[in-house]
């Protein structure tokens, strides 16, 4: 595991092809993490399959929503394939009242 960002009670890791966070996502702390998991992101092979993993995300808000829809995106750009999405119950709630829950790949939750 390497651990690509702590900062306000969050953990930002990276562990195989698996990008985990764990802790309140907020918009004190989004921006960073969007940035480092990003660069994570740009630095895989093309045609790297990915799980982005929010499971261990407790409390959330649309900054949480914002910075998986830039991993999205940056993973496309990489050339990464971003094969499952794993969201907590909270994550997944917000999801499906943005109506985003469709847009994530393999999307799973903790709990609903």
């Amino acid at each position: 595991m390497t651990l690509l960002l702590e900062a306000q009670g969050v953990r930002l890791s990276a562990e195989e092809n698996r990008l985990r966070v764990a802790g309140d996502v907020d918009f004190e702390v989004a921006a960073s993490l969007a940035a480092a998991g990003s660069d994570w992101l740009a630095g895989l092979a093309p045609g790297t399959r990915v799980v982005i993993d929010l499971s261990g995300v407790d409390r959330v808000s649309s900054a949480a929503l914002s910075m998986l829809l830039q991993w999205l995106r940056d993973s496309r750009g990489a050339g990464a394939k971003v094969i499952g999405v794993e969201l907590s119950a909270p994550l997944a709630r917000l999801t499906r009242l943005a109506d985003l829950d469709a847009l994530l790949p393999g999307q799973g939750a903790a709990a609903s």
